[in-house]
Parts: structure tokens; C-alpha cells; sequence
């Protein structure tokens, strides 16, 4: 079977790899050129399964509020907002309980089972990349470990292990740790860790041009034609080309294709923003910076390990554009690195990123047949897609094959947005 697969992120690429991987004859077209060049270019990079959860979630429209007025806010608002209110209408009706139970319910299932996925890649593949185990949650104060309880619970009845630790055992998990902060305590969860998204989105690739997929960069698909045999229409060309399938994975481009096929997914960037710098004196000092992944949950900014280098991201920026970047955001993550890894990194060598998370109101992705003949989805992952990519990938392929999926894939459809 013939199949074009739109989009070259870590979804994409990690999407072509399992089609190749099926026998399939894939083929993708990629804007830019190289493959996770937009949201999978700089994110956080950290796995943790166990905390992949519906942004929509009750009490989650109080603390957007109260955030706005904070000067180090998680969640910003920027000009364009106002234009987002059907968006966030629908976003408020999901964070109704038993909406966002079934919804957190559906991107735990997909975020284990693409853990899995990812690790099995990993061993057979003999893949090496930037990663390291363990993930850290720092509690700063009592109210913090008071609000975690609830986070805690979940993890519990998620069957996800986890150790609560004091300051102290903190310090010995993270010996770099500022010894002057104020930390009151700290979720550990060993399974999950940090990986570089980048660097795998780049291995995958090459795995799928070794089973034969073909990577056409610069290339921007400007209509799909609907079909038995659907088309492609490139650039400024009169001409199309003809495939079996048709797998869209373009991120916020999406929106625009399946527009003029009827389809009008409520799909709209939550831009989010890193830092990314080389640690200093690694060689003399081993324990300056991050050893593995940790989140600061008071900003809900992660910092994390990739190699020789401290990555800080965070913010959810809902209404901006992607060339305006907010000092205030930015100010943010300097803040977290300094208040927990002071003189780690070397801020004279720091990189800026900012990128547009691809985010539908109630949370899952759409994994799964379009509606329309030989249109396939595979996106809305919104600031999981480095989490779920795997996994999507997978279960995209066994839907295109018309193979039972290897886990309960009820409500990724694009059925539920009608």
C-alpha cells in the first residue's frame, strides 16, 4: 500500500518507522528540512506516563484565573485569546469530572502503552540517544505537598510506584540541588525519566529509510483530495500525486488540510517555551547541574538532563503568536534553573525556543480513519506528543491495517467532536 504521511515531528517520523515496519510503501513530506524542526525541536524531553493528564480537569479553570495575576504564571494569555472562546468553551465544558476521568483515563493507557513501545524501539533498534532515568517532583512548600496529595492518590490508584521523599533524600537523588532553597519535599518516580526528542525523532528516521520510507523535505502539501485513492497537492505544482492512504500529522498545519474536506478539528497551539544551555565545568564537577528530569511543581517548569547540556521548559501560552516571545515566560524558567541549579549552566551560551503545542480542548489525541475516504489522523497531542508518540504511532498503523489494536483505543476517534 502506498502511503503519504504528512509531517516530519516526532509523531510523523515515529509514524512513517511503523508503516515501514508493516510492509507499507511510505513516503513524507516534511515544510522544513529536516524532520522535528518545530514542537519536537527543543521540548522538555521528560517521560513520565503517570502524570500525562487532560489539561481540561476540574478546579482547572480557577487556577487558569488566579494564574493570570501571578507574575511568574504557568499559564499566560496572549493578544490573540479572544479568539480562542469557542476553543476554551469547550476546553471548560471537558474539565467536567466525569468527562476528564474518561479522557485521563484514555492518554494513561496510551502514554504506558507508548512507553513500552518506545523502550522495546530502543532495545531491538540498539538505539542511542540522550536519556536518563528518574523523575523528580519538587514540593517547595506545605501548601505544595498539600495540593500534591491529590496528584499522589492518582498514582496510586494508576498502579504508577512512587516514593515521597523529605529534603534531605531529595539532595541524595539530586546531590546539585541549591542547599539554600527552601524545599519541603519530593515525588520520585523511577520508572519514568528524560530522552531526547530530537535526537530520536533523527534515529527513527533513518530506521525508516532503512525498511525503505522516502523523506521529501521542502515540500508543503497545499490541498488532500479524498478518495479510494486520495491526492496530494504540492506547492505551486498543477499536478498531484496518488496514494492508498493518506496519514495527517502536521501538527497545528492540520487544522487548515481538513478544513476544506469538512473537518473542522478544534485544534489550536498552546505555544511553550525552554532554555537550553551547556553546563559548566562538568568535568570538575559532575553534580552542578540536573542528573535526570525534575519539575518544579509550583511553576510547573521541568528542568532536565540531555547530555552535557540543562534544559528548562514550561508555560502555556494560549492566544500568542509564534514570533512574540515573553520575557516574563522566559524570566520564569531563568528563575527555576537559578533557584535550584545556581551557576550550573553557562547563561552565556543559553538558546531560546519557543514552540506551538498542536492542543484539542478535551485532551486526547485523534488516532484513527478521518471520515473521509483514505484520510487517516494521527494528532491533538498537545504538549504529550514526545509521551505519546510511540504508541500513536503503533496503534495509527494497526488502524491503517485493519488489525485489532494492542490496547483499548476507545475515544481517540474523531467521532467525538461530531
Amino acid at each position: 500500500m502506498r502511503v503519504a504521511v504528512i509531517g516530519a515531528g516526532i509523531v510523523g517520523v515515529t509514524t512513517a518507522y511503523e508503516l515501514a515496519a508493516d510492509g507499507q510503501q511510505v513516503t513524507v513530506f516534511e515544510r522544513d528540512a529536516g524532520v522535528a524542526t518545530g514542537t519536537s525541536f527543543a521540548n522538555a524531553g521528560v517521560l513520565a506516563p503517570g502524570y500525562v493528564t487532560p489539561w481540561a480537569a476540574p478546579g482547572m479553570p480557577l487556577k487558569v484565573l488566579r494564574h493570570l495575576f501571578s507574575r511568574h504564571a504557568p499559564v499566560r494569555l496572549g493578544a490573540g485569546a479572544l479568539g480562542q472562546l469557542p476553543w476554551i468553551w469547550r476546553w471548560w465544558r471537558a474539565c467536567r469530572l466525569p468527562v476528564h476521568q474518561a479522557n485521563r483515563g484514555r492518554m494513561q493507557r496510551l502514554a504506558h502503552y507508548s512507553r513500552e513501545r518506545m523502550q522495546g524501539l530502543t532495545h531491538s533498534l540498539h538505539l542511542e540517544y540522550e536519556q536518563a532515568d528518574g523523575y523528580l517532583v519538587l514540593l517547595r512548600g506545605p501548601r505544595d505537598l498539600a495540593l500534591a496529595q491529590g496528584g499522589m492518590a492518582l498514582l496510586r490508584e494508576l498502579g504508577v510506584p512512587f516514593e515521597l521523599l523529605d529534603a534531605e533524600g531529595c539532595r541524595r537523588v539530586e546531590p546539585g540541588l541549591n542547599a539554600g532553597m527552601r524545599l519541603q519535599a519530593g515525588i520520585r518516580l523511577v520508572q519514568d525519566g528524560v530522552g531526547n526528542c530530537r535526537q530520536f525523532a533523527h534515529l527513527m528516521r533513518a530506521e525508516a529509510e532503512r525498511l525503505g520510507a522516502r523523506f521529501c523535505f521542502q515540500q508543503t502539501v497545499q490541498r488532500i483530495e479524498a478518495g479510494s485513492e486520495p491526492k496530494l497537492h504540492l506547492g505551486q505544482s498543477l499536478a498531484a500525486e496518488t496514494f492508498d492512504a493518506v496519514v495527517v500529522c502536521a501538527g497545528l498545519e492540520s487544522a487548515a488540510l481538513l478544513r476544506p474536506l469538512g473537518l473542522r478539528l478544534p485544534l489550536v497551539a498552546v505555544y511553550g517555551y525552554s532554555i537550553t544551555a551547556p553546563l559548566r565545568h562538568f568535568d570538575a564537577h559532575p553534580d552542578l547541574g540536573p542528573r535526570s528530569a525534575l519539575m518544579d511543581e509550583k511553576y510547573k517548569v521541568a528542568i532536565s538532563r540531555l547530555g552535557l547540556r540543562a534544559r528548562v521548559a514550561g508555560s502555556a501560552e494560549l492566544g500568542g503568536t509564534a514570533q512574540h516571545h515573553s520575557e516574563a515566560a522566559i524570566a520564569t524558567l531563568y528563575k527555576v534553573l537559578n533557584d535550584w541549579f545556581p551557576g550550573a549552566a553557562d547563561l552565556g551560551r543559553m538558546q531560546h525556543w519557543k514552540g506551538a503545542r498542536p492542543m484539542l480542548p478535551d485532551g486526547p489525541p485523534v488516532i484513527g480513519a478521518s471520515g473521509r475516504p483514505g484520510v487517516w489522523l494521527n494528532l491533538g497531542h498537545g504538549s504529550s506528543g514526545w509521551a505519546l508518540a510511540c504508541g500513536s504511532a503503533r496503534l495509527l498503523a494497526d488502524r491503517l491495517a485493519g488489525r485489532p489494536p494492542e490496547i483499548d483505543a476507545a475515544g481517540l476517534d474523531i467521532e467525538r467532536f461530531g
